[in-house]
């Protein structure tokens, strides 16, 4: 993988466009030093909160709208559940569970499809223009939400508005698939080389912050608006909290300074264009590399997010309902990571990085299935994953924005967002397939074992 040293011995390609002379402040100082950065990063949290409080609005308005009291209660159920030659779930939250399954399976779908052809569109646009139509277009979709709660005709037992809602999702996550890349591609573009490390770790650590706070804090917030606009005579409340994140979104991208370089006249076709990409990856083996450092991070917390179950089932003061703590400990292990690689990753080459994260998940996997049922061990493990997770993603995303042409990011990263939507769907499966199988200590173990492997693979023995 590229060493960190690269990036200070020659100016980047966004030094030598945006004009960028070298700063004395480095890490997150000189980071957060740059004003367009500021505002890209400022958008950033805005449009992640608001992806998050989308997916509680959607279970939120399925709980008010389509699943009564029990599940008896709502006849529509009983019929839908009967025309899929389903069984009736038990009580409400099963039912909640299956009704917000349409909504995951909506948004995952643009996810695992259109990533790569998204990103090379990303690549005929302003980046700008990209991101600003992205959220500025997702804020008008979900002012359509209240429509979906007006009586219509129905179908498969649900009425329409149901079926309105994964539309609807199913539509965002198609212009968030042109966001993402784009915005990745944007980074070099607003920050010089030496800072891309701390401008990513910060970026890693925001991204984790927004999870867990939009997951914790959107459920209160609808129903605070919600009664706050009650008792002065406005209805739906909750509704303004999404146009309110992704407007504010497109309104700070859009004060954004971004020169790009000029744009040749294409005659090649999108598919040629992608193809350009997969190129990119044959070519440079620090990108390809990098990639598939990520693919494997990603698999290895998506089978995380499976086991995580098991392990807190193994702690009575937890239970299998609140596995959802042992994630967020992780998730606190990755942005306290990326906080530290900010200030001290450049320190190190980026190849001894990889390793050590890797080597650091491994043995967090063993541990994890010796100390289980013990709870401030399986907490404290988890940070430490995280924090692994952290050296191993950070400077991975870092290379790649660094050793790809800047005409041919938006392409990459749309790549990179396939293959790592792919990389968290299949371990969600095959990992639960597996505990069922063969319990949970075997699969921990492979686990570790094929994270060991890969850190070997880096050779982190040698001098960089």
């Amino acid at each position: 993988m590229t060493g960190s040293g690269k990036g200070r011995q020659r100016l980047s390609n966004s030094q030598e466009t945006s004009g960028f002379q070298p700063r004395g402040a480095t890490g997150l100082p000189g980071v957060l030093a740059l004003p367009d950065f500021r505002r890209l990063w400022i958008g950033q949290i805005f449009s992640q909160l608001a992806d998050k409080f989308y997916i509680i609005l959607m279970v939120y308005l399925i709980a008010q709208t389509w699943v009564g009291s029990t599940p008896e209660a709502n006849p529509a159920l009983a019929e839908a559940a009967s025309a899929m030659r389903l069984e009736l779930p038990e009580n409400r939250a099963q039912m909640i569970t299956l009704l917000a399954t349409g909504i995951y399976v909506a948004n995952t779908i643009p996810a695992m499809l259109l990533g790569t052809v998204a990103g090379a569109w990303a690549d005929r646009w302003p980046k700008r223009g990209v991101m600003v139509a992205s959220n500025g277009l997702r804020a008008l979709l979900v002012m359509l939400a209240p429509l979906c709660l007006l009586e219509g005709p129905s179908w498969l037992g649900l009425s329409w508005g149901y079926w309105g809602l994964v539309a609807m999702t199913f539509m965002e996550s198609v212009l968030t698939q042109f966001f993402a890349p784009a915005e990745q591609a944007a980074m070099p573009l607003l920050v010089p080389g030496e800072l891309l490390l701390p401008a990513n770790s910060l970026y890693q650590a925001t991204s984790m912050a927004a999870t867990i706070l939009g997951f914790a804090l959107g459920d209160p917030v609808l129903r605070l608006l919600h009664k706050l606009l009650a008792a002065i005579g406005i209805g739906g409340g909750e509704f303004l909290l999404l146009p309110f994140c992704y407007g504010m979104a497109a309104l700070v991208i859009s004060s954004l300074q971004l020169q790009e370089p000029p744009r040749q006249p294409r005659s090649s076709s999108l598919w040629e264009e992608i193809g350009e990409g997969l190129q990119v990856l044959r070519e440079r083996p620090s990108v390809r590399n990098a990639m598939l450092h990520l693919v494997l991070l990603y698999s290895l917390l998506a089978a995380l997010y499976v086991l995580a179950i098991s392990l807190a089932a193994s702690i009575a003061s937890l239970g299998p309902t609140r596995f959802g703590t042992l994630l967020a400990m992780s998730g606190l292990g990755l942005a306290a990571g990326a906080l530290a690689v900010a200030q001290l990753g450049h320190r190190f080459h980026r190849r001894h990085l990889a390793s050590a994260g890797l080597a650091t998940i491994a043995c967090s996997l063993v541990l994890l299935g010796q100390l289980r049922g013990n709870l401030s061990g399986t907490l404290l493990l988890c940070v430490v994953l995280g924090i692994g997770a952290s050296l191993l993603a950070i400077p991975a995303q870092t290379t790649i924005q660094e050793d790809t042409p800047e005409d041919q990011r938006g392409k990459v990263f749309g790549l990179q967002n396939n293959m790592i939507n792919i990389a968290l769907s299949l371990p969600l499966v095959l990992a639960g397939t597996l505990v069922s199988s063969y319990g949970l200590l075997p699969v921990l173990w492979t686990l570790a074992g094929i994270a060991l492997l890969a850190a070997l693979a880096e050779k982190p023995w040698q001098r960089s």
